[in-house]
């Protein structure tokens, strides 16, 4: 049997277009993740994986925790970021070398080059948990792209548009894809279908991490390549 066969998805190859700047890289995380998981481990050591509230007072299915100078959370005061994490009141550790390596590369590859993140919102899936169809619209300026990670289980990727309305495009995101989208799409609506109940991941068993890098705190310049 030969990885692929193990971890599923298909061969690394062009980038798979969502849109005019947003684009899936396929199993473009792969040679990294030696160095992700323990790195993710680390974190949850110092932060750890929590299911945040809603400032409509609704618990979130996916669990959730940060690293960077800021982190993104949500309470009944609503949706921002900050310098520590309410549940110690330290702040969050800090972003691994090999988080940055991978934000920049993915990035750059998606043709935003000089991409620094100061956040990375880290998401623990199990089945049955989901992301609802939203923006991210917490950061400084919006010049910036989102870099998304996918690691362990098979999940389904929901991309839409401008409006909540928009018709929305379903994608499977395995194990080592990265999904990058900044300039003209940077304000498209997306979010993940409930998570499957899947034969367990090699690495990761049932579960499935999602780690997504902004630059939230500081105002980004970056020319976009095709």
């Amino acid at each position: 049997m030969t990885t692929l066969d193990l971890f599923g998805g298909s061969e690394p190859g062009e980038p798979e277009r969502l849109g005019s700047q947003a684009v899936i890289l396929r199993r473009f995380a792969t040679p990294y993740v030696p160095e992700l998981l323990p790195a993710i481990s680390g974190i949850e050591a110092h932060s750890p994986f929590r299911h945040m509230v809603t400032p409509g007072g609704f618990t979130m299915s996916v669990a959730l925790t940060n690293c960077g100078h800021l982190g993104w959370i949500t309470d009944r005061r609503g949706y921002r970021y900050s310098e520590l994490d309410p549940q110690s009141g330290q702040p969050w550790p800090n972003m691994p070398a090999v988080f940055q390596r991978l934000a920049r590369d993915a990035a750059a590859e998606a043709g935003f080059v000089g991409f620094e993140p100061d956040a990375c919102l880290i998401n623990r899936y199990l089945p049955g948990a989901r992301m609802s169809l939203h923006q991210d619209r917490n950061e400084i300026d919006f010049t910036a792209p989102i870099v998304s990670v996918s690691l362990g289980a098979t999940a389904t990727f929901l991309f839409g548009g401008q409006e909540r309305s928009d018709k929305v495009v379903r994608t499977p995101l395995y194990h080592g894809d990265v999904v990058v989208w900044g300039g003209e799409d940077r304000m498209r609506f997306h979010g993940v279908a409930p998570l499957k109940d899947q034969p367990p991941h090699p690495l990761l068993g049932r579960q499935r991490i999602n780690f997504t890098f902004r630059k939230a705190g500081v105002a980004y310049t970056c020319a976009h390549s095709p």
